[in-house]
């Protein structure tokens, strides 16, 4: 019986059904960046940096949970229609998409966790910060608004 309770977890971790994919294990470094909104509210997060590809491509697939103050921050080298999916992502996301000076290009609210569906830019962007689903609309985050952080020219 144990043998075939053994056998049958290995199977489903060579499926890929019962554990984490040994690309799920990269690290990011952390930046503080700040929000600001046209209504007056300064919102300050700590943002995971996606630097790499494999960064980039890990993003945060496998996470169960994110502190309510954090998020991701993938910054291309050239403006860019980006496209993001929550394959394998487990927790709702709200997607800001940041152009060059690091206004709010486009907001994509509660992304559906595990969704193929394809997600993309109103329009070329720099930038896309990814945040707990919800905290665009609770913080009143909108298209316009400025994202501060070395990756944007100051104000």
């Amino acid at each position: 019986m144990i043998a075939r309770i053994k056998g049958a977890l290995a199977a489903l971790a060579l499926l890929g059904l019962f554990a984490v994919p040994a690309s799920a294990t990269e690290t990011f470094r952390t930046e503080p960046l700040t929000i600001r909104t046209a209504a007056g509210g300064e919102y300050r997060f700590t943002v995971e940096m996606a630097e790499t590809p494999k960064q980039m491509a890990q993003g945060l697939m496998y996470r169960t949970e994110m502190a309510p103050d954090a998020g991701m921050l993938f910054v291309h080298e050239e403006d860019r229609v980006a496209t993001m999916w929550m394959k394998n992502t487990y927790i709702p996301l709200d997607m800001l998409f940041i152009d060059r000076t690091g206004r709010i290009a486009g907001i994509h609210e509660n992304a559906e966790p595990r969704s193929l569906r394809t997600i993309a830019a109103p329009e070329p962007v720099r930038a896309v910060l990814e945040l707990n689903g919800g905290i665009a609309s609770r913080l009143g985050i909108r298209v316009g608004d400025r994202v501060v952080h070395p990756a944007f020219p100051a104000d």
